[in-house]
């Protein structure tokens, strides 16, 4: 067992949880945000801090360069970003993994409201270096 397979392991257990209890009530085919929003009750009911559409800056050498918005944020310990597309991108465990490099998270869910429920685990092997 590796190192990774502790960090947030409750939290991440209890997040998944949440996913298949939203997905096998709603199934496939709903848009993003109608996940999102089902999501951030049933991580409420469990009685889980859940910050909507947070927003982070990316900064290069001091100054602010972009900033990007993530979907969920759970317990200020594990970002979750949530797709419902047929097929997952490639991207999206980039797009988390950027979302985690911009933060001091070390601990991403990618859920994937698809045909199957699907949810790979990302962690961040170093986190956001002060500038």
């Amino acid at each position: 067992m590796s190192r990774h397979d502790l960090i947030e392991r409750d939290l991440t257990y209890s997040v998944i949880g949440a996913f298949f209890e939203v997905y096998n009530t709603l199934g496939y085919g709903f848009l993003e945000q109608v996940y999102v929003e089902a999501l951030t009750l049933e991580l409420r009911d469990r009685g889980h801090l859940v910050e909507r559409e947070q927003s982070v800056s990316v900064s290069y050498k001091g100054r602010v360069i972009a900033r990007l918005r993530m979907d969920v944020i759970v317990d200020h310990k594990i970002v979750v970003e949530v797709k419902s597309t047929q097929h997952l991108s490639p991207f999206a465990s980039r797009q988390l993994l950027n979302y985690l490099r911009a933060t001091d998270l070390l601990v991403g869910l990618l859920l994937h409201f698809g045909p199957e429920a699907k949810h790979h685990r990302v962690v961040c092997e170093r986190v956001r270096r002060s500038s």
